[in-house]
């Protein structure tokens, strides 16, 4: 159980494996080199560019990594050489370094391997700088770099291997401890009372975005961790089933607590209101029990793995969880406990689809009818299943294309910080340049480096206290202050990807004890180091907003319009599915929507960010993404529903949804259209509910547990999201009774 939540925390152990693989390399260096009697500041070297050559390469394939890895050697060595021989010649030195770092930036187009060997360029030509490398001592720095280079490539191919099916096995395992987690909240759901139930919501949205990133992650993986293209898309679909249906049980069990339905936003936006009954009290009927008791049986489900079911027990708890999908095997019980039910059992039958993907077949003896019948449904999907299609986005050129136009700014940038960092101190003005490489590195608007470079100058502020306690204590202990050195490291690397504050706390730590080694350590170092990391902020600022900018608010409207575009192409092709057009790659459409929304909420951090002075423009930002977030969820549900309908018994097409979705197409194109240019022309319609517009003479209203409903209620509620869309982006609102415009 504490291996789960440690696998939920870290999915696929990406952080500890860098980390710890990191720190590896880099002790082995240093054993390597002290064996070899170098002195300590080319241990200091070795050990930098073992870390270097361990963190710059990001390659799935392992052979990919290899090929990188050995051209970074020569790269290296270049870097140094020319860093050596260039350090008197200061003008010269400058020159290069400005075309070096140009370079590095530059290098990013041509995909990972371009990007490592910059990065390599860059960060050893900067460690020639740090150690003052010289022509004398250049054949030991040589010996020093190869030492490094090798050491990484035993830690990375012996000591700590990481293969692509590994770590998307290890992704497997977190997801499933994540998707547990989420139902353990959802229990908690069930018997909150009011002075509780903000904080389990916020657990609840916490726990759901962690499965959704965990998710996205495995969606990264899939290509180089499953041979076998129809496998991998047959897991995609498995993990999406898997985090829609789970996500869907939450929403019918705040239903099942409340007066009436309550609005998706309520997942997605905090402080949401929730329509919930007066005075609530854990209810004590008989049907809220058994509600209670198979969530528990759920968790009990999610939580083991295949390979630990024995005996008939977790067969027998399958077998009644799936039975709450045929309307006979209900409990009586108001509606919305009902419908809670019905979540649970297609809850359960997810998890059935996903043990079935990831563990093969398993003994079907003790099956019931209800498992059987959903046996069968996977059957028909894993027949009716195609490899996805992925389609390409047209590369920008010129000065358009993000990678030119970062590589002008970092050099614009590195230019003045290197001016103004040599007015400090002319001997570790490089500091100044190197926050200003760094306050670019995944940036993409201005607004995104300001947030970045006031997050560096705060952990360095920190971490230059730390530093002075640190450097005190160890005073001349050379292998005590390694020792410290590998532990931030090692920190430096596992805090890296959840906040960039903390990592730059470790890593000025950490340069602390490097100069106590080099024994260049003073308070007035530390201090300048502070000064210089400033200097380069503000320098990459400045850049940013005067060399080619990208404003934040125009980095946002693309991403914005690539968000309703998605949006557009996945309900059109859900409705046109479940209407009886032809199939079409759903999931694929989905994923792209995921990841454009994701695009879209880190863009929209510099906007949302607490020390932000807009308060108004803030609390937009997050109901607007909030909205969006909802809208996408009611998206992926009904293509999770249509991508059933070719092979379903169940499921069954309905030509009438067809008029149903036009009007949700248009506004989705209106919206796109004013985002685009806001001189477009069009209005936003509201009007007579979905249900209502679909409703025969005679038909009636579908009961709730019909697939019909389900699909009426994410038909609905997407295009009540998707009007709610209009007021935060200032679209003229028109309904049945009249315009209006919601500019006035």
């Amino acid at each position: 159980m504490v291996w789960d939540r440690f696998a939920a925390s870290d999915p696929g152990l990406l952080r500890l494996t860098a980390g710890l693989r990191t720190v590896s390399a880099i002790a082995l260096t240093l054993l390597v080199l002290a064996l070899l009697g170098t002195d300590v500041s080319h241990m200091v070297a070795g050990a930098m560019t073992a870390m270097t050559a361990t963190f710059a390469i990001k390659e799935k394939p392992v052979r990919d990594q290899a090929v990188t890895l050995a051209l970074g050697l020569p790269v290296s060595l270049v870097a140094m050489s020319l860093g050596a021989l260039l350090t008197s010649q200061v003008v010269a030195g400058d020159l290069f370094f400005i075309a070096l770092i140009f370079g590095a930036v530059y290098c990013r187009r041509f995909g990972e391997r371009g990007t490592a060997l910059g990065l390599i360029g860059f960060q050893i030509y900067f460690l020639s700088l740090f150690v003052g490398a010289s022509t004398t001592a250049l054949p030991s720095l040589c010996l020093a770099l190869a030492v490094g280079f090798g050491c990484s490539a035993v830690v990375r191919f012996g000591v700590v291997p990481e293969t692509p099916r590994r770590v998307l096995a290890r992704l497997r395992d977190a997801f499933r401890a994540r998707l547990a987690q989420l139902v353990s909240v959802q229990i908690e759901l069930l018997d909150a009372g009011p002075e509780q139930l903000e904080k389990v919501l916020d657990d609840m949205r916490l726990r759901t975005a962690r499965l959704h990133e965990t998710a996205l992650l495995i969606q990264g993986r899939l290509e180089e961790g499953t041979p076998d293209a129809d496998k991998a898309a047959l897991l995609q679909r498995r993990v999406a089933d898997a985090e829609i249906a789970t996500e869907r049980l939450g929403m019918l069990l705040l239903n099942a607590r409340s007066v009436e339905r309550a609005d998706t936003l309520t997942l997605h936006l905090p402080h949401a209101p929730v329509p919930l009954t007066g005075d609530w009290r854990p209810a004590d009927d008989d049907a809220t029990i058994a509600l209670r008791r198979d969530l528990k049986a759920l968790h009990l489900l999610v939580s083991r793995p295949a390979s630990r079911d024995a005996g008939t027990a977790v067969a027998h708890i399958r077998n009644r969880l799936l039975g709450y999908r045929d309307e006979e095997k209900l409990p009586s019980a108001p509606s919305g406990i009902q419908d809670a039910f019905r979540g649970i059992g297609e809850a359960a039958r997810s998890v059935l689809g996903l043990r079935l993907a990831l563990d093969g077949p398993q003994d079907e003896s003790d099956d019931s009818p209800a498992t059987t019948r959903s046996r069968e449904e996977f059957d028909a999907e894993d027949i009716a299943l195609a490899a996805s299609e992925t389609s390409g986005e047209k590369d920008r050129a010129g000065l358009q294309r993000p990678t030119t136009r970062a590589a002008f700014q970092v050099a614009v940038g590195s230019v003045l910080a290197m001016i103004g960092g040599e007015l400090l101190s002319s001997q570790r003005w490089y500091w100044a340049v190197l926050t200003c490489w760094v306050v670019f590195l995944n940036t993409a608007s201005t607004g995104e480096i300001l947030v970045k470079g006031y997050r560096r100058l705060l952990g360095t502020l920190l971490g230059a206290v730390a530093g002075v306690a640190l450097a005190g204590l160890v005073g001349d202990h050379t292998w005590i202050s390694f020792a410290l050195v590998l532990v931030f490291i090692f920190a430096m690397f596992f805090t890296a990807p959840l906040s960039y504050a903390v990592m730059s706390f470790f890593v000025t730590a950490m340069l602390g004890l490097l100069y106590t080694l080099l024994n260049s350590y003073s308070f007035d170092v530390l201090v300048l180091r502070i000064e210089e990391t400033a200097i380069g902020a503000a320098c990459g600022v400045i850049a940013a907003v005067l060399v080619l900018p990208v404003r934040t608010d125009r980095r946002t409207d693309e991403l914005l319009g690539t968000v309703l575009e998605r949006l557009g192409e996945v309900v059109s092709a859900a409705v046109e599915q479940l209407s009886g057009g032809p199939a079409s790659d759903l999931l694929g459409k989905a994923r792209g929507l995921d990841t454009a929304l994701d695009e879209l909420r880190d863009s929209t951090n510099p906007l949302t960010y607490p020390i932000t002075p807009l308060r108004g423009r803030r609390r937009t930002v997050r109901y607007l993404v909030a909205l969006l977030e909802t809208c996408a969820y009611h998206a992926r549900s009904l293509a999770a529903t249509a991508e059933l309908v070719p092979h379903s018994k169940t499921v069954a097409a309905d030509p009438r949804l067809h008029r149903a979705g036009q009007r949700i197409a248009h506004n989705i194109g209106v919206l796109a259209a004013y985002v685009e240019d806001e001189a477009a022309r069009g209005e936003v319609e509201s009007g007579a509910s979905i249900a209502s517009t679909l409703r025969d003479d005679g038909s009636g209203t579908q009961p709730s547990g019909t697939v019909t409903f389900r699909v009426l209620r994410h038909l609905q509620r997407l295009d009540e999201g998707v009007v709610g869309l209009a007021r935060p982006l200032d679209v003229p609102l028109a309904d049945h009774t009249g315009t209006k415009s919601v500019r006035d």
